[in-house]
């Protein structure tokens, strides 16, 4: 039976629970909505329960309670309904290395249900699209490992699906196949399919999501758009360098621009590392010249001075208070020195 839908919703979930036997609690009471038509991404670090969701949203896995309605069909009562229209690109990739990417594709249009005809015909406009045709005649096996991604992503848009959802698709890849599937989502998107994409990669999300929710420990802990989330967390960052000419100079030059830095009224924070300055400010733009007018009235040497907004790194810190990658906490000097002004609380 098919669920109203309102504001073109093609998702709803409602205080979705899955607690896995064991007791392991994989989806800890989240709600949220996709808008048909919009590009929306699900960021979090491994564990966080987004394959688990989405495996849920495509009809894959039972959920423990809650409500996920997908193209106006819930999920548990109508799962046939919800995979004629979706299409589903898991993280790994499930191909025949025997087959030629034609006969894969063809063959793929044929199990939807199309007709021969049809099959053939959405095989080539999709090869097309992803820039396969010259090599549709080869078998897949001879596939690197971006074109491979490619050939499986439209695999799943063979049957024209409403929602496609897409589990990590460029994990693996070199940075050249990377862009070149960005490229492909971005062309699908514009063309009006509905995207769902689940991913770690900060970079993937800020570029190709209207909206994201991040996902950390089983719940969604921040939602908006790229935009909306960054300016949360507020202020630019300017690193300033210090130029010294032994380590005990360097560090009362240090520690004198840093007592100067913090009784400015707008310095929201300021932090040092490895001969570093980092300086939260409201506006970098009309801060960085008056922090070098400072700190020439009070001859501290600058050597190099940036300034940079916010990321969606730092959104990730500022909700769940360290990296969406734990290995890399310990190299991100920026997000570290962040933490003394971005009032770091889990939800």
């Amino acid at each position: 039976m098919e669920a109203s839908v309102s504001n073109h919703e093609i998702v709803q979930v409602k205080n979705l629970v899955k607690v896995y036997p064991g007791g392991t609690r994989a989806v800890s009471g989240i709600d949220f909505t996709v808008i048909q038509g919009e590009f929306f991404g699900f960021l979090g670090p491994n564990g966080a329960g987004k394959t688990t969701t989405i495996k849920i949203l495509s009809a894959l896995l039972k959920k423990t309670s809650g409500e996920a309605v997908v193209a106006g069909y819930h999920v548990d009562r109508d799962p046939r309904e919800v995979r004629r229209r979706i299409g589903f690109a898991m993280q790994e990739v499930g191909l025949d290395d025997l087959a030629t990417g034609w006969d894969f594709l063809v063959l793929q249009g044929l199990l939807y249900g199309l007709s021969r005809r049809e099959a053939r015909r959405r095989a080539a406009e999709l090869l097309d699209l992803v820039e396969l045709a010259p090599v549709a005649k080869r078998k897949i096996g001879t596939y690197s490992g971006g074109m491979r991604r490619r050939i499986d992503l439209v695999a799943a848009l063979m049957h024209s699906p409403a929602l496609l959802f897409l589990d990590e698709p460029t994990t693996g890849l070199d940075p050249q196949s990377r862009l070149a599937i960005w490229e492909h989502l971005e062309q699908l998107n514009e063309q009006g399919v509905t995207i769902f994409l689940t991913t770690q990669m900060m970079e993937e999300a800020d570029r190709l999501c209207q909206r994201i929710a991040i996902i950390d420990q089983s719940r969604i802990v921040a939602e908006g758009s790229p935009q909306e989330l960054k300016a949360k967390v507020g202020g630019d960052m300017i690193r300033i360098t210090i130029a010294s000419t032994d380590e005990r100079a360097g560090k009362a030059l240090m520690d004198k621009a840093e007592a100067l830095v913090k009784e400015l009224s707008y310095v929201s924070g300021v932090s040092s590392r490895d001969g570093n300055l980092i300086i939260g400010v409201k506006d970098g733009s009309s801060g960085a010249p008056d922090l070098m007018r400072v700190f020439h009235d009070n001859k501290i040497p600058v050597t190099h001075l940036s300034v940079a907004s916010p990321s969606l790194d730092d959104v990730f810190l500022k909700y769940t208070g360290r990296k969406i990658r734990s290995e890399e906490a310990s190299g991100d000097e920026a997000g570290q020195m962040l933490r003394p002004w971005l009032g770091l609380k889990r939800r």
